[in-house]
């Protein structure tokens, strides 16, 4: 599946145009979806300079993107207009309809159960890394901690 990641309030708290605080656990899920064997972009407004500085800030927190504001290269896909919608199977953005989810739930619908994403079964999805009993232990710790993580925030 390919999956287009905004990154100010996505990956990071809105700082822009500085690089604001990691968003808790945005890091570690995209790259367990990357594991997964779903192909990452990075979908920001960033420019320049600015993106370059997104896209270094990934690279050093072990984060790799199989494009940058652009088509995968190998998709097949040409984008002939100026547009710079890209094409991509689910886009994670926090300006979303509701906002955005928590990264555990992302992880989940994307890759778990019969995620609303997928529509497989754990034990279905060919790239897989953990097993089913692995992976649903790791939904519960991201959401134990995101909801301590969220308490902390609220105090």
């Amino acid at each position: 599946m390919t999956i287009a990641v905004d990154f100010d309030g996505t990956i990071v708290h809105h700082r822009y145009p500085a690089i604001g605080k990691p968003i808790p656990f945005a890091i570690e899920t995209l790259k367990q979806l990357s594991a997964d064997g779903h192909r990452l972009i990075l979908w920001t407004v960033r420019e320049g300079k600015l993106l370059e500085d997104a896209v270094e800030y990934c690279r050093q927190n072990g984060l790799e993107f199989y494009a940058v504001n652009s088509e995968i290269p190998d998709s097949g896909w040409t984008n002939n207009w100026a547009s710079r919608k890209i094409r991509a199977d689910v886009y994670i953005d926090d300006r979303n309809y509701g906002g955005l989810p928590d990264w555990g739930e992302i992880y989940e619908g994307i890759s778990g159960g019969r995620g609303v994403f997928t529509g497989r079964t754990i034990d279905e999805s060919p790239n897989t890394v953990f097993t089913k009993k692995k992976k649903e232990t790791w939904f519960k710790r991201i959401r134990r901690r995101m909801r301590e993580a969220r308490g902390r925030f609220e105090r």
